[in-house]
Protein backbone atom coordinates (compact mmCIF):
# COMPACT_ATOMS: atom_id res chain seq x y z
CA UNK A 1 0.00 0.00 0.00
CA UNK A 2 1.05 3.21 -0.64
CA UNK A 3 2.16 5.39 2.52
CA UNK A 4 0.69 8.16 0.48
CA UNK A 5 -1.40 9.26 -2.07
CA UNK A 6 -1.45 13.52 -3.40
CA UNK A 7 -5.41 13.89 -5.13
CA UNK A 8 -6.24 17.03 -6.74
CA UNK A 9 -10.16 18.30 -6.06
CA UNK A 10 -12.26 20.77 -8.23
CA UNK A 11 -9.77 19.64 -11.22
CA UNK A 12 -10.57 21.59 -14.32
CA UNK A 13 -12.65 19.51 -17.60
CA UNK A 14 -8.95 18.95 -18.75
CA UNK A 15 -7.42 17.45 -14.99
CA UNK A 16 -5.69 20.63 -14.44
CA UNK A 17 -5.52 22.69 -11.81
CA UNK A 18 -7.06 22.00 -8.41
CA UNK A 19 -6.50 22.25 -4.71
CA UNK A 20 -3.77 18.96 -4.06
CA UNK A 21 -4.73 17.10 -0.60
CA UNK A 22 -2.56 14.15 0.42
CA UNK A 23 -4.60 10.98 1.84
CA UNK A 24 -2.25 8.70 4.01
CA UNK A 25 -3.95 5.89 3.82
CA UNK A 26 -1.31 3.34 5.74
CA UNK A 27 -0.52 6.35 9.24
CA UNK A 28 1.05 3.40 11.05
CA UNK A 29 4.87 5.89 10.56
CA UNK A 30 2.31 8.76 11.87
CA UNK A 31 0.55 7.27 14.92
CA UNK A 32 0.70 10.32 17.36
CA UNK A 33 -1.01 14.15 16.30
CA UNK A 34 2.23 15.52 16.64
CA UNK A 35 4.17 14.04 14.18
CA UNK A 36 0.69 13.92 12.12
CA UNK A 37 1.09 17.70 12.28
CA UNK A 38 4.60 17.75 11.11
CA UNK A 39 4.03 15.84 7.74
CA UNK A 40 1.15 17.89 7.12
CA UNK A 41 3.33 20.80 7.59
CA UNK A 42 6.24 19.30 5.61
CA UNK A 43 3.73 18.90 2.42
CA UNK A 44 2.58 22.37 2.69
CA UNK A 45 -0.36 21.36 0.60
CA UNK A 46 -4.46 22.03 0.89
CA UNK A 47 -5.09 19.57 3.56
CA UNK A 48 -3.47 16.20 4.84
CA UNK A 49 -5.82 13.09 5.79
CA UNK A 50 -4.92 10.05 7.48
CA UNK A 51 -6.99 7.04 7.29
CA UNK A 52 -7.13 5.32 10.25
CA UNK A 53 -10.00 2.70 9.01
CA UNK A 54 -10.30 2.48 5.24
CA UNK A 55 -13.25 0.16 5.94
CA UNK A 56 -15.44 2.68 7.99
CA UNK A 57 -13.52 5.60 6.68
CA UNK A 58 -12.36 6.68 9.97
CA UNK A 59 -10.27 9.94 9.24
CA UNK A 60 -7.87 12.03 11.03
CA UNK A 61 -7.56 15.72 8.65
CA UNK A 62 -4.73 18.13 9.32
CA UNK A 63 -4.35 21.52 7.89
CA UNK A 64 -1.71 23.07 9.85
CA UNK A 65 -1.67 24.98 11.75
CA UNK A 66 -4.87 23.37 12.94
CA UNK A 67 -6.43 19.83 13.13
CA UNK A 68 -10.21 21.30 12.00
CA UNK A 69 -12.86 18.81 12.47
CA UNK A 70 -13.80 18.87 8.89
CA UNK A 71 -12.27 20.41 5.67
CA UNK A 72 -14.24 20.09 2.31
CA UNK A 73 -11.50 19.45 0.02
CA UNK A 74 -9.36 16.95 2.47
CA UNK A 75 -12.85 14.77 3.25
CA UNK A 76 -13.89 15.03 -1.01
CA UNK A 77 -10.29 13.58 -1.43
CA UNK A 78 -10.71 10.60 1.12
CA UNK A 79 -14.32 9.58 -0.07
CA UNK A 80 -13.45 9.78 -3.62
CA UNK A 81 -9.73 7.51 -3.03
CA UNK A 82 -11.48 4.92 -0.62
CA UNK A 83 -14.89 4.94 -3.02
CA UNK A 84 -17.03 5.26 0.34
CA UNK A 85 -20.83 6.68 0.68
CA UNK A 86 -19.64 8.20 4.36
CA UNK A 87 -16.36 8.97 6.08
CA UNK A 88 -15.85 9.51 10.24
CA UNK A 89 -13.78 12.91 10.87
CA UNK A 90 -13.65 13.90 14.20
CA UNK A 91 -16.34 16.12 13.52
CA UNK A 92 -18.66 13.43 13.02
CA UNK A 93 -20.25 11.88 9.77
CA UNK A 94 -19.99 12.87 6.41
CA UNK A 95 -21.92 11.24 3.13
CA UNK A 96 -20.26 11.73 0.19
CA UNK A 97 -21.07 10.39 -3.69
CA UNK A 98 -19.95 9.95 -7.16
CA UNK A 99 -21.65 10.55 -10.16
CA UNK A 100 -18.82 9.24 -12.56
CA UNK A 101 -17.79 13.12 -13.29
CA UNK A 102 -17.89 14.64 -10.26
CA UNK A 103 -17.91 13.42 -6.59
CA UNK A 104 -19.67 15.12 -3.84
CA UNK A 105 -20.71 16.46 -0.19
CA UNK A 106 -23.39 18.08 1.40
CA UNK A 107 -23.17 20.79 4.14
CA UNK A 108 -24.85 23.28 6.12
CA UNK A 109 -23.17 26.86 6.19
CA UNK A 110 -22.66 28.51 9.31
CA UNK A 111 -21.17 31.77 10.29
CA UNK A 112 -17.17 32.03 9.82
CA UNK A 113 -14.25 35.11 9.27
CA UNK A 114 -14.64 34.82 4.89
CA UNK A 115 -15.13 38.03 3.63
CA UNK A 116 -17.23 37.62 0.55
CA UNK A 117 -16.54 40.86 -2.12
CA UNK A 118 -18.65 41.25 -5.35
CA UNK A 119 -16.63 42.78 -8.35
CA UNK A 120 -18.48 44.66 -11.08
CA UNK A 121 -17.02 42.07 -13.77
CA UNK A 122 -14.50 39.23 -13.93
CA UNK A 123 -11.65 41.74 -15.55
CA UNK A 124 -11.76 43.42 -12.19
CA UNK A 125 -11.58 40.10 -10.33
CA UNK A 126 -8.53 38.84 -12.37
CA UNK A 127 -6.95 42.03 -11.90
CA UNK A 128 -6.34 42.35 -8.10
CA UNK A 129 -3.12 42.63 -6.77
CA UNK A 130 -2.22 39.56 -4.84
CA UNK A 131 -2.30 39.76 -2.02
CA UNK A 132 -5.08 42.69 -2.54
CA UNK A 133 -5.21 45.03 0.45
CA UNK A 134 -7.09 44.70 3.47
CA UNK A 135 -6.94 42.01 6.31
CA UNK A 136 -8.66 38.26 6.90
CA UNK A 137 -10.05 36.57 4.15
CA UNK A 138 -10.93 37.73 1.29
CA UNK A 139 -13.46 35.61 -1.57
CA UNK A 140 -13.09 37.84 -4.39
CA UNK A 141 -16.05 37.04 -7.28
CA UNK A 142 -18.11 38.59 -9.87
CA UNK A 143 -20.96 37.07 -12.55
CA UNK A 144 -19.99 35.67 -15.80
CA UNK A 145 -23.16 34.78 -16.30
CA UNK A 146 -25.94 35.45 -13.75
CA UNK A 147 -28.42 34.09 -15.60
CA UNK A 148 -26.67 30.72 -15.98
CA UNK A 149 -24.94 30.94 -12.52
CA UNK A 150 -21.57 31.25 -13.88
CA UNK A 151 -18.98 32.70 -11.50
CA UNK A 152 -15.23 33.62 -11.53
CA UNK A 153 -13.64 33.91 -8.25
CA UNK A 154 -10.02 34.32 -6.42
CA UNK A 155 -9.68 33.31 -2.70
CA UNK A 156 -7.03 35.06 -0.27
CA UNK A 157 -6.59 34.18 2.90
CA UNK A 158 -4.46 37.53 3.73
CA UNK A 159 -2.17 35.96 6.61
CA UNK A 160 -3.84 32.16 6.52
CA UNK A 161 -1.03 31.02 4.50
CA UNK A 162 -0.27 31.46 0.68
CA UNK A 163 -0.88 34.76 -0.45
CA UNK A 164 -3.62 32.68 -2.92
CA UNK A 165 -5.52 29.82 -2.72
CA UNK A 166 -6.59 27.84 -6.29
CA UNK A 167 -9.73 25.85 -5.20
CA UNK A 168 -11.83 26.68 -2.03
CA UNK A 169 -14.56 24.65 -1.41
CA UNK A 170 -15.45 26.33 2.15
CA UNK A 171 -15.63 29.64 0.30
CA UNK A 172 -17.87 28.62 -2.33
CA UNK A 173 -20.33 26.87 0.05
CA UNK A 174 -20.82 30.71 1.74
CA UNK A 175 -21.35 32.03 -1.45
CA UNK A 176 -24.01 29.87 -2.88
CA UNK A 177 -25.75 29.45 0.79
CA UNK A 178 -25.39 33.67 0.20
CA UNK A 179 -26.88 33.57 -3.40
CA UNK A 180 -29.40 30.47 -2.84
CA UNK A 181 -28.76 28.98 -5.69
CA UNK A 182 -27.00 26.56 -8.11
CA UNK A 183 -23.38 27.89 -9.32
CA UNK A 184 -20.84 26.94 -11.47
CA UNK A 185 -17.40 28.64 -10.15
CA UNK A 186 -14.25 29.03 -11.92
CA UNK A 187 -11.64 30.24 -9.51
CA UNK A 188 -7.73 30.79 -9.27
CA UNK A 189 -6.54 29.97 -12.68
CA UNK A 190 -8.51 27.63 -13.69
CA UNK A 191 -10.18 25.47 -10.38
CA UNK A 192 -14.19 24.65 -11.45
CA UNK A 193 -16.55 24.06 -8.45
CA UNK A 194 -20.12 23.28 -8.58
CA UNK A 195 -22.78 23.82 -5.85
CA UNK A 196 -26.71 23.62 -5.20
CA UNK A 197 -28.46 24.74 -2.67
CA UNK A 198 -30.72 23.14 -0.72
CA UNK A 199 -33.49 23.83 2.56
CA UNK A 200 -32.18 25.43 5.50
CA UNK A 201 -28.43 26.67 4.66
CA UNK A 202 -27.87 23.30 2.97
CA UNK A 203 -25.39 22.79 0.19
CA UNK A 204 -24.19 20.29 -2.08
CA UNK A 205 -20.60 20.65 -3.41
CA UNK A 206 -18.80 19.01 -5.97
CA UNK A 207 -16.21 18.88 -8.58
CA UNK A 208 -13.63 16.31 -10.54
CA UNK A 209 -11.07 14.65 -8.33
CA UNK A 210 -8.20 13.28 -9.88
CA UNK A 211 -4.98 10.93 -8.40
CA UNK A 212 -1.81 13.66 -8.90
CA UNK A 213 0.81 11.28 -7.85
CA UNK A 214 0.89 8.26 -5.89
CA UNK A 215 3.39 7.28 -2.83
CA UNK A 216 4.85 11.31 -3.69
CA UNK A 217 6.15 13.74 -1.22
CA UNK A 218 5.23 16.96 -2.98
CA UNK A 219 6.78 20.46 -3.17
CA UNK A 220 5.01 22.96 -1.08
CA UNK A 221 2.53 24.55 -3.44
CA UNK A 222 -0.24 26.33 -1.34
CA UNK A 223 -0.92 27.39 2.43
CA UNK A 224 -3.49 25.42 4.60
CA UNK A 225 -7.38 25.96 4.41
CA UNK A 226 -8.38 25.17 7.97
CA UNK A 227 -12.21 24.92 8.67
CA UNK A 228 -14.55 24.73 11.09
CA UNK A 229 -17.17 22.77 10.94
CA UNK A 230 -19.75 20.86 12.83
CA UNK A 231 -21.98 17.74 11.98
CA UNK A 232 -25.73 17.54 11.43
CA UNK A 233 -27.93 15.01 12.88
CA UNK A 234 -28.48 12.46 9.82
CA UNK A 235 -32.36 12.62 10.86
CA UNK A 236 -32.29 16.80 10.22
CA UNK A 237 -31.16 16.30 6.68
CA UNK A 238 -33.86 17.34 3.34
CA UNK A 239 -33.99 16.37 0.36
CA UNK A 240 -30.14 16.53 -0.40
CA UNK A 241 -28.84 13.44 1.82
CA UNK A 242 -25.41 14.23 3.00
CA UNK A 243 -25.25 16.94 5.18
CA UNK A 244 -22.75 18.19 7.85
CA UNK A 245 -22.12 22.10 8.81
CA UNK A 246 -19.76 24.16 6.95
CA UNK A 247 -19.40 28.08 8.15
CA UNK A 248 -21.67 30.92 5.90
CA UNK A 249 -21.06 34.24 5.34
CA UNK A 250 -20.11 36.74 7.89
CA UNK A 251 -20.03 39.44 5.05
CA UNK A 252 -20.76 40.53 1.79
CA UNK A 253 -19.74 44.12 0.85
Amino acid sequence: MNELDVVQVFCSGDGRFGNAVAVVRDPRRHPDRRSRQALAAELGLGGCVFVDDPERGELDVHTPPKRPAFAVGPLLAAAWLLDLEAVHPAGGEVWARHDGEFAWVTVRAEPAPWTLRRYGTPAEVDALPLPPPGRGPLYAWAWEDESAGRVRARSFPRGGGADEEEATGSAAVLLTDLLGRALNIIQGRGSQILSAPGPDGVVEIGGRVRLASPAAEPARTQGPAALRIAPVERGTRSRLPHTVAVPGPVSAP
